[in-house]
């Protein structure tokens, strides 16, 4: 009989927790991330309220930030997600620390159509890898390669290569970035904040004078039409995310489709379908017919990372005969 697990998505503002027996979640709860000191006291919480009576030895637990030795330090929280803490913590036996964007790798495989919005004509992806981005407060990009019959994740740190443009209209506004940030990342445009800089940068390359604005204004003004700048802002943001797409379908020889996670792009899927999204993922000169047949989507699962934590728990309990 398999035992149930603790599973969790840590980001630096909520911290989702859910108790996996078998293939199916019991029970799940949402945590402030600012209302507890560690990891390890919400976790107690979650135990001792929404999954008590269930006591798992093992959790698998997705944070946002690069891992170093079983740890994770938030970017934008104070907590340190570590994996020995944890299991002292809370008397466990087995906890392992990943990458949020290594979690939703895992669960390409286990995706539904009902969990995605298909950008561009749907086409069947072949049997090969699979790579998922995603602008959020960051820039994250992971894939699944296929050895043989098992499945192998590669995380990367893709959205600090340097982002590049496809136009004299994109030229000026990278070069107004550049001016200054000096290097001008995917992440620096392809974000949450990325959204407000390049807003920015397209006002001082036309000399305009506009209103400060967070990104979740910014696209409900791009999406009013009652502002061109914001308009031109979620338009090129989307032309960027097309080309960037491209490049690592391309890179990765990702034929099994290229996928979008995050917190950003669910937001406006009906404009993204209408962008440039798809045109510019296509326009690579000699190897468009190539990336042609490679599909692209937007994930609009409320929490795939539960998919993937549980797909990986899965794969390890079977490994460890559990």
């Amino acid at each position: 009989m398999t035992t149930p697990a603790l599973i969790a998505d840590i980001g630096a503002t909520n911290a989702r927790f859910a108790l996996l027996e078998g293939s199916d979640f019991a029970v799940s709860e949402t945590y402030a991330v600012s209302d507890y000191a560690s990891p390890v006291e919400a976790a107690r919480d979650f135990l001792a309220g929404p999954a008590k009576g269930h006591s798992p030895r093992r959790a698998l637990i997705a944070a946002a930030g690069p891992v170093e030795r079983g740890r994770i330090a938030l970017t934008n929280a104070a907590w340190i997600v570590d994996s020995e803490r944890i299991a002292k913590g809370l008397g466990m036996a087995d906890v392992a620390v990943l990458n949020d964007f290594e979690a939703l790798a895992w669960a390409l495989p286990a995706l539904h159509a009902r969990d995605i919005v298909t950008l561009g004509t749907p086409h069947p992806g072949e049997r090969g890898t699979m790579a998922v981005m995603g602008p959020g407060t960051g820039f994250g990009l992971s894939a699944m390669v296929l050895a043989g019959d098992a499945e192998v994740i590669v995380v990367t740190e893709g959205g600090h290569a340097t982002l590049s443009s496809e136009s004299r209209r994109e030229d000026a506004i990278i070069l107004a970035l550049r001016q200054q940030f000096h290097h001008v990342s995917v992440e620096r445009v392809l974000s949450g904040s990325g959204l407000i800089q390049l807003y920015q940068a397209i006002a001082r390359v036309d000399d305009e004078t506009v209103p400060a604005r967070d990104s979740g204004e910014i696209v409900a003004h791009a999406l009013a039409g009652d502002c061109k700048v914001s308009r031109e802002t979620l338009e090129l943001f989307c032309a960027f995310l097309g080309s960037v797409a491209g490049n690592i379908a391309l890179t990765l020889g990702a034929r099994g489709g290229l996928f979008i996670g995050g917190g950003i792009a669910p937001r406006f899927t009906d404009f993204l379908q209408g962008s440039a999204f798809r045109e510019r993922f296509e326009a690579k000169g000699r190897l468009s017919s190539y990336l042609a047949h490679v599909p692209t989507a937007v994930i609009v699962h409320p929490t795939p990372a539960f998919i993937g934590l549980a797909h990986l728990a899965g794969i390890r309990a079977r490994s460890h005969g559990r």
